[in-house]
């Protein structure tokens, strides 16, 4: 029992230290003023494209894409002239279904084309062409190609946050928006269940971007 005095006395100096430890804030802000410019690389692991689609009239079903990459440059006192340039990874397509997964990804059979994306799929890709920036929200008008396509798509998106992360998180500088958008997939030859599955996909973006 002799301790007990020395750990009451360690548990009050600790608690005391960590009472006058001011409170952990999240590096991010929600400030544009914290852009600070520049080329950025696309944060793989923090960019996703959900798609949804209407399925059969009785609920929407999503599905996700990671594992983006590409670049963004940006000038804050010019957002106009920003320009984004990402790839999307089809073949890494995700849904909380595997037999659904395995169907997008599916073999075309002997003289047909693929139900969906084929076994093979290339990476979808979106280059922009124009930036209308209105306060901290731009459409973003670009050529989106998929399954061999090119198309015109405008993004509608949002500043969501920017700021450095602490040195032992690798103290880069960070950007984040968001953005949505729709297409149809008859246009780009992906016309499989239409009308039981939507032909409208809906788009909704996070995009995370680092220097």
């Amino acid at each position: 029992m002799r301790f007990a005095p020395v750990l009451l006395l360690s548990t009050l100096l600790t608690a005391a230290v960590v009472a006058q430890q001011p409170p952990m804030q999240a590096p991010g802000s929600k400030n544009p003023a914290a852009i600070s410019g520049g080329t950025y690389t696309a944060d793989a692991g923090h960019t996703l494209v959900e798609w949804t689609v209407d399925h059969l009239g009785f609920t929407p079903y999503f599905g996700l894409f990671g594992n983006i990459t590409g670049t963004l440059t940006l000038d804050p006192k010019n957002l106009a002239a920003a320009k984004v340039d990402v790839s999307i990874p089809v073949v890494e397509v995700t849904t909380a279904s595997a037999g659904l997964t395995k169907h997008l990804l599916k073999p075309a059979d002997a003289g047909k084309s693929a139900d969906f994306f084929g076994a093979a799929p290339a990476p979808a890709r979106f280059v922009s062409t124009r930036v209308t920036p209105s306060g901290q929200t731009a459409k973003i008008a670009g050529n989106l190609t998929l399954n061999g396509v090119t198309r015109p798509v405008t993004l509608d998106a949002a500043f969501y946050g920017a700021g450095k992360m602490p040195a032992q998180m690798g103290g880069k500088e960070n950007v984040g928006f968001t953005a949505t958008t729709s297409i149809r997939r008859s246009e780009f030859n992906v016309g499989y269940g239409i009308p039981m599955v939507s032909d409208e996909v809906k788009l909704k973006i996070t995009a995370a971007f680092q220097k």
